[in-house]
């Protein structure tokens, strides 16, 4: 089981997002660029965030596998990719949360492969799986309100 708090501050991240998606379902034009430009960087800071947590485990390894340095890297690359069509004038958010949204959950293959080589905690995928799928459905879903 996670720590108690590893557990309520991972659940808490996921307000902003359910805040978002509540604003986005009562249909207020004045708010839905808001909505939608908020769930999308909130979104994107979490996945860079994750990056920033495999490198962790990385650097705590007596010897990490490469892949996992790589993968650390590409949730970054990851946000900051799909930023450019609101960058260029392209459509946005919309393509650019469901980029977000499959790479937050596509994150818990990363999660899985730490917790079964032993560089995770016991109970990381426990915490991971609903944040992730919880997270990436709700950018996903917000394209479609």
């Amino acid at each position: 089981m996670p720590p108690t708090l590893a557990r309520l501050l991972g659940f808490a991240g996921l307000l902003p997002h359910i805040a978002a998606v509540l604003v986005l379902l009562e249909r207020n034009n004045e708010l839905r660029y808001f909505a939608l430009s908020m769930g999308y960087a909130y979104a994107a800071l979490i996945l860079s965030f994750l990056g920033g947590i495999w490198w962790g485990f990385a650097a705590r390894a007596k010897e990490a596998p490469g892949w996992l340095w790589v993968a650390a890297v590409l949730p970054s690359l990851i946000a900051l990719a799909s930023f450019l069509p609101w960058a260029t004038g392209e459509p946005w958010p919309g393509p650019s949360l469901v980029v977000i949204g499959v790479a937050l959950i596509g994150a818990l293959g990363v999660d899985w492969q730490l917790q079964r080589t032993g560089l995770a905690p016991d109970w990381w995928l426990r915490l991971r799986l609903p944040l992730s799928i919880g997270l990436g459905t709700l950018s996903i879903a917000m394209t479609a309100l």
